[in-house]
Protein backbone atom coordinates (compact mmCIF):
# COMPACT_ATOMS: atom_id res chain seq x y z
CA UNK A 1 0.00 0.00 0.00
CA UNK A 2 1.07 3.46 -0.34
CA UNK A 3 3.72 4.90 1.69
CA UNK A 4 5.26 1.60 2.29
CA UNK A 5 8.74 1.40 2.77
CA UNK A 6 9.54 -1.61 -0.26
CA UNK A 7 13.45 -1.79 0.52
CA UNK A 8 12.52 -2.93 3.95
CA UNK A 9 11.06 -5.83 2.94
CA UNK A 10 14.59 -7.93 1.90
CA UNK A 11 18.21 -7.85 1.55
CA UNK A 12 17.78 -8.10 -1.91
CA UNK A 13 14.93 -4.95 -2.04
CA UNK A 14 17.11 -3.08 -0.01
CA UNK A 15 20.44 -3.77 -2.21
CA UNK A 16 18.23 -2.84 -5.70
CA UNK A 17 20.10 0.76 -6.57
CA UNK A 18 16.94 2.48 -7.95
CA UNK A 19 14.18 3.88 -5.25
CA UNK A 20 11.07 1.25 -5.53
CA UNK A 21 8.29 3.99 -6.79
CA UNK A 22 5.15 1.77 -7.06
CA UNK A 23 3.82 2.67 -10.44
CA UNK A 24 0.09 4.31 -11.04
CA UNK A 25 -2.80 2.19 -10.58
CA UNK A 26 -5.09 1.25 -13.00
CA UNK A 27 -7.02 4.38 -13.82
CA UNK A 28 -10.63 3.12 -14.52
CA UNK A 29 -12.69 0.28 -16.34
CA UNK A 30 -10.65 -1.57 -19.20
CA UNK A 31 -10.66 -4.06 -21.93
CA UNK A 32 -7.77 -6.41 -22.88
CA UNK A 33 -6.74 -9.56 -24.38
CA UNK A 34 -5.35 -11.06 -21.60
CA UNK A 35 -5.25 -9.80 -17.63
CA UNK A 36 -3.01 -11.24 -15.96
CA UNK A 37 -3.55 -10.65 -11.57
CA UNK A 38 -0.07 -10.82 -9.85
CA UNK A 39 3.42 -9.11 -10.90
CA UNK A 40 5.63 -12.08 -9.91
CA UNK A 41 7.95 -14.15 -11.88
CA UNK A 42 4.61 -16.47 -13.03
CA UNK A 43 2.48 -13.31 -13.99
CA UNK A 44 5.43 -11.06 -15.25
CA UNK A 45 7.32 -14.32 -17.13
CA UNK A 46 4.01 -15.09 -18.96
CA UNK A 47 3.43 -11.45 -20.09
CA UNK A 48 7.01 -11.40 -21.22
CA UNK A 49 6.60 -14.21 -23.78
CA UNK A 50 2.62 -13.37 -24.60
CA UNK A 51 4.51 -9.71 -25.87
CA UNK A 52 7.39 -11.66 -28.07
CA UNK A 53 5.25 -14.12 -29.50
CA UNK A 54 2.29 -11.66 -30.32
CA UNK A 55 3.32 -8.33 -29.63
CA UNK A 56 0.04 -7.02 -31.03
CA UNK A 57 -1.90 -8.66 -27.77
CA UNK A 58 -2.74 -6.17 -25.35
CA UNK A 59 -1.91 -7.17 -21.91
CA UNK A 60 -2.53 -5.73 -18.42
CA UNK A 61 -0.72 -6.89 -15.38
CA UNK A 62 -2.82 -6.14 -12.31
CA UNK A 63 -0.69 -5.90 -8.96
CA UNK A 64 -1.46 -5.20 -5.04
CA UNK A 65 1.52 -3.95 -3.97
CA UNK A 66 4.82 -3.08 -6.34
CA UNK A 67 6.56 -5.71 -8.86
CA UNK A 68 8.58 -8.47 -6.97
CA UNK A 69 6.71 -7.34 -3.95
CA UNK A 70 5.70 -11.43 -2.86
CA UNK A 71 8.22 -14.57 -3.03
CA UNK A 72 9.87 -13.41 -6.51
CA UNK A 73 11.77 -10.62 -4.39
CA UNK A 74 12.57 -12.21 -1.36
CA UNK A 75 13.18 -15.65 -2.37
CA UNK A 76 16.50 -17.76 -1.80
CA UNK A 77 18.05 -16.99 -5.53
CA UNK A 78 18.10 -20.69 -6.49
CA UNK A 79 17.09 -21.32 -10.37
CA UNK A 80 17.02 -24.57 -10.12
CA UNK A 81 16.07 -27.65 -11.88
CA UNK A 82 14.17 -28.72 -8.85
CA UNK A 83 10.19 -29.16 -9.10
CA UNK A 84 8.42 -29.65 -5.96
CA UNK A 85 7.35 -32.83 -6.20
CA UNK A 86 9.91 -35.62 -6.47
CA UNK A 87 10.58 -38.07 -9.52
CA UNK A 88 9.46 -40.77 -8.32
CA UNK A 89 6.28 -39.72 -7.21
CA UNK A 90 5.33 -37.73 -10.61
CA UNK A 91 6.56 -41.17 -12.60
CA UNK A 92 3.75 -42.87 -10.39
CA UNK A 93 1.29 -40.71 -11.46
CA UNK A 94 1.88 -39.87 -15.25
CA UNK A 95 4.56 -42.61 -16.08
CA UNK A 96 8.03 -43.25 -16.52
CA UNK A 97 8.66 -41.08 -19.51
CA UNK A 98 6.54 -37.80 -18.14
CA UNK A 99 8.60 -37.90 -15.36
CA UNK A 100 11.86 -37.72 -17.71
CA UNK A 101 10.48 -35.34 -19.52
CA UNK A 102 9.42 -32.81 -17.09
CA UNK A 103 12.95 -33.15 -15.69
CA UNK A 104 14.53 -32.69 -19.00
CA UNK A 105 12.07 -29.38 -19.66
CA UNK A 106 13.07 -28.27 -15.80
CA UNK A 107 17.18 -28.83 -16.64
CA UNK A 108 16.51 -26.75 -19.78
CA UNK A 109 14.29 -23.78 -18.20
CA UNK A 110 17.69 -23.07 -15.94
CA UNK A 111 20.07 -22.61 -19.06
CA UNK A 112 16.60 -20.60 -20.88
CA UNK A 113 15.93 -18.04 -17.54
CA UNK A 114 20.01 -17.22 -18.16
CA UNK A 115 19.23 -16.99 -22.04
CA UNK A 116 16.49 -13.98 -21.56
CA UNK A 117 17.90 -12.39 -19.02
CA UNK A 118 21.36 -11.77 -20.92
CA UNK A 119 19.41 -10.87 -24.07
CA UNK A 120 16.94 -8.32 -21.98
CA UNK A 121 19.59 -6.93 -20.48
CA UNK A 122 18.50 -7.92 -17.05
CA UNK A 123 21.24 -7.99 -14.36
CA UNK A 124 20.40 -10.09 -11.70
CA UNK A 125 23.90 -11.72 -10.76
CA UNK A 126 22.96 -15.26 -12.78
CA UNK A 127 26.00 -17.65 -12.07
CA UNK A 128 25.25 -21.14 -12.92
CA UNK A 129 27.39 -22.81 -10.31
CA UNK A 130 25.14 -25.88 -9.55
CA UNK A 131 23.94 -26.64 -6.01
CA UNK A 132 25.63 -29.18 -4.00
CA UNK A 133 23.65 -30.67 -0.62
CA UNK A 134 25.32 -31.98 2.15
CA UNK A 135 25.42 -35.04 4.07
CA UNK A 136 26.79 -34.61 7.60
CA UNK A 137 25.32 -38.00 8.98
CA UNK A 138 25.14 -41.39 7.73
CA UNK A 139 21.84 -41.63 7.26
CA UNK A 140 21.74 -38.36 5.08
CA UNK A 141 24.65 -39.91 3.05
CA UNK A 142 21.92 -42.81 2.55
CA UNK A 143 19.29 -40.43 1.67
CA UNK A 144 21.75 -39.37 -1.04
CA UNK A 145 23.09 -42.52 -1.97
CA UNK A 146 19.10 -42.81 -2.52
CA UNK A 147 18.36 -39.82 -4.34
CA UNK A 148 21.27 -40.36 -6.89
CA UNK A 149 20.18 -43.82 -7.36
CA UNK A 150 16.77 -42.70 -8.44
CA UNK A 151 17.80 -40.28 -10.56
CA UNK A 152 19.93 -43.18 -12.35
CA UNK A 153 16.49 -45.20 -12.84
CA UNK A 154 15.10 -42.10 -14.75
CA UNK A 155 18.09 -41.92 -16.87
CA UNK A 156 20.06 -39.37 -15.40
CA UNK A 157 23.47 -39.54 -15.47
CA UNK A 158 26.37 -37.77 -13.43
CA UNK A 159 26.02 -35.05 -15.84
CA UNK A 160 22.74 -34.24 -14.13
CA UNK A 161 23.71 -35.60 -10.37
CA UNK A 162 26.68 -37.11 -9.25
CA UNK A 163 27.38 -38.74 -5.56
CA UNK A 164 30.36 -36.65 -4.07
CA UNK A 165 32.89 -38.21 -1.22
CA UNK A 166 33.84 -36.09 2.02
CA UNK A 167 36.75 -34.85 0.14
CA UNK A 168 35.07 -33.75 -3.00
CA UNK A 169 32.42 -32.47 -1.10
CA UNK A 170 34.05 -30.18 1.25
CA UNK A 171 36.56 -29.04 -2.04
CA UNK A 172 33.01 -27.48 -3.16
CA UNK A 173 31.39 -26.20 0.43
CA UNK A 174 33.65 -26.21 3.54
CA UNK A 175 31.05 -26.59 6.00
CA UNK A 176 31.64 -28.99 9.23
CA UNK A 177 31.33 -32.32 9.73
CA UNK A 178 30.70 -33.56 6.15
CA UNK A 179 30.75 -37.30 5.01
CA UNK A 180 29.96 -36.78 1.29
CA UNK A 181 26.96 -35.34 -0.76
CA UNK A 182 25.74 -34.82 -3.90
CA UNK A 183 26.12 -31.97 -6.36
CA UNK A 184 24.30 -31.11 -9.95
CA UNK A 185 25.36 -28.26 -12.47
CA UNK A 186 21.85 -27.58 -13.06
CA UNK A 187 21.01 -24.45 -10.65
CA UNK A 188 22.52 -20.88 -10.97
CA UNK A 189 22.37 -18.45 -8.35
CA UNK A 190 20.45 -15.10 -8.85
CA UNK A 191 19.22 -12.03 -7.37
CA UNK A 192 15.76 -12.15 -6.82
CA UNK A 193 14.89 -8.72 -6.83
CA UNK A 194 16.73 -7.76 -9.81
CA UNK A 195 15.43 -10.31 -11.46
CA UNK A 196 11.32 -9.33 -10.76
CA UNK A 197 12.02 -5.60 -11.32
CA UNK A 198 14.18 -6.11 -14.58
CA UNK A 199 11.00 -8.60 -15.74
CA UNK A 200 8.64 -5.53 -15.10
CA UNK A 201 10.83 -3.05 -16.91
CA UNK A 202 11.14 -5.46 -19.98
CA UNK A 203 7.28 -6.36 -20.54
CA UNK A 204 6.27 -2.27 -19.32
CA UNK A 205 8.95 -1.72 -22.39
CA UNK A 206 7.43 -4.29 -24.86
CA UNK A 207 4.00 -2.47 -24.49
CA UNK A 208 2.75 -4.40 -21.62
CA UNK A 209 0.70 -2.14 -18.81
CA UNK A 210 1.82 -2.94 -15.30
CA UNK A 211 -0.68 -1.33 -12.87
CA UNK A 212 0.79 -1.90 -9.45
CA UNK A 213 -1.10 -0.37 -5.80
CA UNK A 214 -4.13 -2.06 -7.68
CA UNK A 215 -5.27 -5.17 -5.72
CA UNK A 216 -7.41 -7.99 -6.95
CA UNK A 217 -10.55 -8.02 -4.87
CA UNK A 218 -12.48 -11.04 -7.48
CA UNK A 219 -12.13 -12.70 -10.26
CA UNK A 220 -15.34 -13.66 -12.55
CA UNK A 221 -16.86 -15.68 -14.97
CA UNK A 222 -19.66 -14.21 -17.07
CA UNK A 223 -21.28 -14.62 -20.10
CA UNK A 224 -19.67 -12.05 -21.80
CA UNK A 225 -16.17 -13.53 -20.47
CA UNK A 226 -13.62 -13.40 -17.35
CA UNK A 227 -12.89 -10.42 -15.66
CA UNK A 228 -11.08 -8.77 -12.94
CA UNK A 229 -12.29 -6.45 -9.98
CA UNK A 230 -10.54 -3.86 -8.40
CA UNK A 231 -11.18 -0.93 -6.76
CA UNK A 232 -10.28 1.02 -9.37
CA UNK A 233 -12.03 -0.38 -12.01
CA UNK A 234 -12.95 -3.81 -13.97
CA UNK A 235 -10.26 -5.14 -16.33
CA UNK A 236 -12.45 -7.05 -18.70
CA UNK A 237 -10.04 -10.10 -20.90
CA UNK A 238 -10.80 -13.15 -22.87
CA UNK A 239 -8.58 -14.65 -20.41
CA UNK A 240 -7.99 -14.02 -17.00
CA UNK A 241 -4.31 -15.71 -15.67
CA UNK A 242 -4.32 -15.73 -11.35
CA UNK A 243 -0.51 -16.06 -10.78
CA UNK A 244 -0.82 -15.18 -7.06
CA UNK A 245 0.71 -17.99 -5.71
CA UNK A 246 0.89 -17.50 -1.46
CA UNK A 247 -1.65 -14.86 -1.65
CA UNK A 248 -3.92 -16.92 -3.51
CA UNK A 249 -6.12 -17.61 -0.52
CA UNK A 250 -7.19 -13.85 -0.40
CA UNK A 251 -9.41 -14.08 -3.74
CA UNK A 252 -13.16 -15.30 -3.01
CA UNK A 253 -13.90 -18.79 -3.30
CA UNK A 254 -9.79 -20.28 -3.57
CA UNK A 255 -9.64 -20.08 0.13
CA UNK A 256 -8.76 -23.67 0.50
CA UNK A 257 -7.05 -23.75 -3.15
CA UNK A 258 -3.03 -22.84 -1.94
CA UNK A 259 -2.35 -22.78 1.57
CA UNK A 260 0.50 -20.09 2.42
CA UNK A 261 3.73 -20.97 4.59
CA UNK A 262 6.12 -18.90 5.33
CA UNK A 263 10.11 -19.37 4.60
CA UNK A 264 12.36 -17.16 6.55
CA UNK A 265 15.83 -15.71 5.67
CA UNK A 266 19.25 -13.99 7.00
CA UNK A 267 22.11 -12.24 5.01
CA UNK A 268 25.40 -11.53 6.54
CA UNK A 269 28.01 -8.52 6.16
CA UNK A 270 30.17 -9.03 3.15
CA UNK A 271 32.92 -11.81 4.15
CA UNK A 272 36.69 -11.68 3.58
CA UNK A 273 38.72 -13.73 0.82
CA UNK A 274 39.58 -15.91 4.27
CA UNK A 275 36.65 -17.16 4.81
CA UNK A 276 35.50 -17.65 1.26
CA UNK A 277 39.16 -20.01 0.83
CA UNK A 278 37.68 -22.12 3.45
CA UNK A 279 34.32 -22.10 3.22
CA UNK A 280 34.54 -22.40 -0.74
CA UNK A 281 31.78 -21.86 -2.57
CA UNK A 282 34.18 -20.55 -5.95
CA UNK A 283 31.14 -20.42 -8.38
CA UNK A 284 28.76 -19.53 -6.14
CA UNK A 285 27.47 -22.98 -5.54
CA UNK A 286 23.76 -22.73 -3.73
CA UNK A 287 24.08 -25.28 -0.97
CA UNK A 288 21.52 -27.29 1.42
CA UNK A 289 22.05 -30.60 3.15
CA UNK A 290 20.17 -33.45 3.67
CA UNK A 291 17.85 -32.46 7.04
CA UNK A 292 14.22 -32.94 6.52
CA UNK A 293 13.96 -29.16 8.02
CA UNK A 294 14.68 -27.93 4.92
CA UNK A 295 17.62 -25.00 4.52
CA UNK A 296 18.96 -23.02 1.55
CA UNK A 297 21.55 -20.82 0.83
CA UNK A 298 23.99 -18.68 -1.82
CA UNK A 299 27.37 -16.77 -2.00
CA UNK A 300 25.60 -13.39 -3.37
CA UNK A 301 27.30 -11.97 -5.94
CA UNK A 302 28.94 -9.53 -3.30
CA UNK A 303 30.56 -12.08 -1.36
CA UNK A 304 27.72 -12.37 1.92
CA UNK A 305 25.97 -15.30 2.71
CA UNK A 306 22.48 -15.26 2.18
CA UNK A 307 20.76 -17.90 4.12
CA UNK A 308 17.51 -19.87 5.10
CA UNK A 309 15.13 -22.51 5.99
CA UNK A 310 11.59 -23.10 7.10
CA UNK A 311 10.58 -23.28 10.62
CA UNK A 312 7.69 -20.65 10.88
CA UNK A 313 3.80 -21.57 11.77
CA UNK A 314 0.97 -21.36 9.46
CA UNK A 315 -1.41 -19.44 10.09
CA UNK A 316 -5.26 -19.88 10.72
CA UNK A 317 -7.39 -19.29 7.58
CA UNK A 318 -4.56 -18.68 5.32
CA UNK A 319 -3.79 -15.50 6.98
CA UNK A 320 -0.47 -13.37 5.35
CA UNK A 321 0.36 -10.36 7.43
CA UNK A 322 3.28 -8.28 7.17
CA UNK A 323 4.24 -9.46 11.12
CA UNK A 324 4.33 -12.78 9.79
CA UNK A 325 7.47 -12.07 7.96
CA UNK A 326 9.43 -11.66 11.91
CA UNK A 327 9.90 -15.04 13.58
CA UNK A 328 12.72 -14.04 15.89
CA UNK A 329 12.97 -17.61 17.24
CA UNK A 330 13.13 -18.74 13.68
CA UNK A 331 15.83 -16.61 13.06
CA UNK A 332 17.99 -17.19 15.84
CA UNK A 333 17.67 -20.68 14.75
CA UNK A 334 18.81 -19.92 11.26
CA UNK A 335 21.96 -18.03 12.46
CA UNK A 336 22.63 -21.08 14.78
CA UNK A 337 22.45 -23.54 11.74
CA UNK A 338 24.98 -21.32 9.26
CA UNK A 339 27.66 -21.15 12.24
CA UNK A 340 27.34 -24.58 12.90
CA UNK A 341 28.00 -25.27 9.01
CA UNK A 342 30.56 -22.64 8.54
CA UNK A 343 31.91 -21.62 12.39
CA UNK A 344 34.03 -18.58 11.08
CA UNK A 345 31.15 -16.64 9.63
CA UNK A 346 30.31 -15.57 13.16
CA UNK A 347 32.93 -13.04 12.31
CA UNK A 348 30.25 -11.49 10.24
CA UNK A 349 27.02 -9.51 10.95
CA UNK A 350 23.53 -10.11 10.16
CA UNK A 351 22.71 -7.55 8.29
CA UNK A 352 19.23 -8.21 7.28
CA UNK A 353 16.15 -10.84 8.53
CA UNK A 354 12.96 -11.00 6.43
CA UNK A 355 10.65 -13.41 5.37
CA UNK A 356 7.08 -13.91 2.99
CA UNK A 357 5.03 -16.73 2.17
CA UNK A 358 5.12 -19.60 -0.49
CA UNK A 359 2.38 -21.52 -1.79
CA UNK A 360 1.87 -24.95 -0.89
CA UNK A 361 -0.88 -27.18 -2.75
CA UNK A 362 -3.09 -29.98 -1.20
CA UNK A 363 -0.54 -32.56 -2.81
CA UNK A 364 2.82 -30.58 -3.27
CA UNK A 365 2.43 -30.68 -7.29
CA UNK A 366 2.96 -27.19 -8.96
CA UNK A 367 0.55 -27.00 -11.73
CA UNK A 368 -0.50 -24.47 -15.31
CA UNK A 369 -3.37 -24.61 -16.70
CA UNK A 370 -6.31 -22.81 -18.78
CA UNK A 371 -9.93 -23.70 -18.97
CA UNK A 372 -10.65 -21.91 -22.49
CA UNK A 373 -14.89 -22.20 -21.41
CA UNK A 374 -14.21 -20.48 -18.69
CA UNK A 375 -11.45 -18.54 -19.84
CA UNK A 376 -9.78 -18.60 -17.11
CA UNK A 377 -5.65 -19.47 -17.03
CA UNK A 378 -3.68 -20.30 -13.60
CA UNK A 379 0.06 -21.37 -12.72
CA UNK A 380 1.34 -22.12 -9.13
CA UNK A 381 1.94 -24.45 -6.22
CA UNK A 382 5.96 -24.36 -6.31
CA UNK A 383 6.42 -25.00 -2.80
CA UNK A 384 9.49 -22.39 -2.90
CA UNK A 385 10.91 -24.17 -6.13
CA UNK A 386 9.78 -21.47 -8.45
CA UNK A 387 12.60 -19.26 -9.91
CA UNK A 388 12.68 -21.82 -12.72
CA UNK A 389 9.32 -23.47 -12.96
CA UNK A 390 7.69 -20.00 -13.23
CA UNK A 391 9.59 -19.33 -16.20
CA UNK A 392 8.44 -22.60 -17.62
CA UNK A 393 4.98 -21.73 -16.86
CA UNK A 394 4.88 -18.18 -18.66
CA UNK A 395 6.24 -20.22 -21.54
CA UNK A 396 3.50 -22.82 -21.43
CA UNK A 397 1.13 -20.26 -20.45
CA UNK A 398 1.72 -18.54 -23.61
CA UNK A 399 1.49 -21.33 -25.60
CA UNK A 400 -2.06 -22.12 -24.08
CA UNK A 401 -3.60 -18.70 -24.39
CA UNK A 402 -2.11 -18.23 -28.06
CA UNK A 403 -3.29 -21.95 -29.10
CA UNK A 404 0.43 -23.20 -30.04
CA UNK A 405 0.75 -27.29 -30.34
CA UNK A 406 4.24 -27.60 -28.54
CA UNK A 407 6.17 -29.96 -26.35
CA UNK A 408 5.74 -27.87 -23.37
CA UNK A 409 1.51 -28.63 -23.54
CA UNK A 410 2.45 -32.46 -22.88
CA UNK A 411 3.92 -32.30 -19.62
CA UNK A 412 2.55 -34.06 -17.00
CA UNK A 413 2.29 -30.95 -14.63
CA UNK A 414 0.07 -29.23 -17.62
CA UNK A 415 -3.64 -30.03 -16.24
CA UNK A 416 -2.88 -31.28 -13.15
CA UNK A 417 -5.72 -30.41 -10.41
CA UNK A 418 -4.54 -30.68 -6.97
CA UNK A 419 -7.44 -31.50 -4.41
CA UNK A 420 -8.55 -28.31 -2.07
CA UNK A 421 -7.23 -28.15 1.58
CA UNK A 422 -9.12 -29.33 4.63
CA UNK A 423 -11.52 -26.70 6.03
CA UNK A 424 -10.30 -24.84 9.43
CA UNK A 425 -9.43 -25.82 11.94
CA UNK A 426 -8.08 -29.20 10.24
CA UNK A 427 -5.91 -27.39 8.02
CA UNK A 428 -4.44 -25.75 10.87
CA UNK A 429 -3.76 -28.51 12.63
CA UNK A 430 -2.53 -30.54 9.73
CA UNK A 431 -0.02 -27.67 8.70
CA UNK A 432 1.52 -27.01 11.85
CA UNK A 433 1.35 -30.68 13.16
CA UNK A 434 3.52 -31.55 9.72
CA UNK A 435 6.23 -28.51 10.75
CA UNK A 436 6.47 -30.13 14.13
CA UNK A 437 6.72 -33.61 12.97
CA UNK A 438 9.75 -32.39 10.82
CA UNK A 439 11.59 -30.16 12.61
CA UNK A 440 11.69 -33.37 15.32
CA UNK A 441 12.61 -35.93 12.64
CA UNK A 442 15.97 -34.47 12.42
CA UNK A 443 16.58 -34.78 16.49
CA UNK A 444 15.31 -37.79 15.98
CA UNK A 445 18.08 -39.43 13.73
CA UNK A 446 20.47 -37.80 15.69
CA UNK A 447 18.77 -39.86 18.53
CA UNK A 448 18.10 -43.01 17.47
CA UNK A 449 20.50 -43.30 14.82
CA UNK A 450 17.88 -44.51 12.74
CA UNK A 451 15.49 -42.89 9.77
CA UNK A 452 12.84 -40.54 11.26
CA UNK A 453 9.80 -42.72 11.91
CA UNK A 454 8.02 -39.22 11.93
CA UNK A 455 9.36 -38.05 8.16
CA UNK A 456 7.98 -41.17 7.38
CA UNK A 457 4.22 -40.42 8.46
CA UNK A 458 4.75 -36.65 6.81
CA UNK A 459 5.57 -37.88 3.69
CA UNK A 460 2.50 -40.11 3.46
CA UNK A 461 0.31 -37.11 4.51
CA UNK A 462 1.42 -34.92 1.55
CA UNK A 463 1.45 -38.12 -1.09
CA UNK A 464 5.54 -38.10 -1.60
Amino acid sequence: MRGTDYKALSFWHASLANPLRPRPPLPGDRDVDVAIVGAGYTGLWTAAYLSMLDPALRIAVIEREIAGFGASGRNGGWCSALFPSSPAKVARLYGREAAIALALAMRDTVDEVGKVTGERGIDCHYEKGGTVVLARTPIQMERARAEVAEARSLGQGEDDLVLLTAREAQDRAGATAVLGGTYTPHCAAIHPARLARGLAAAVEGSGVAVYEQTPATAIRTGPTGPSVQTPHGCVRAEVVVRATEGYTAGLPGLGRAIAPVYSLMLATSPLPQSFWAEAGLAHRETFSDFRHLIIYGQRTADDRLAFGGRGAPYHFRSRTEAEYDREPRVFAELWNVLRELFPAVAVAEVTQTWGGPLGVPRDWFASVGLDRRAGLAWAGGYVGDGVATSNLAGRTLADLILRRETELLRLPWVGHRSRRWEPEPLRWIGANLGLRLMSSADREEERTGHPSRRAELFSRFIGH
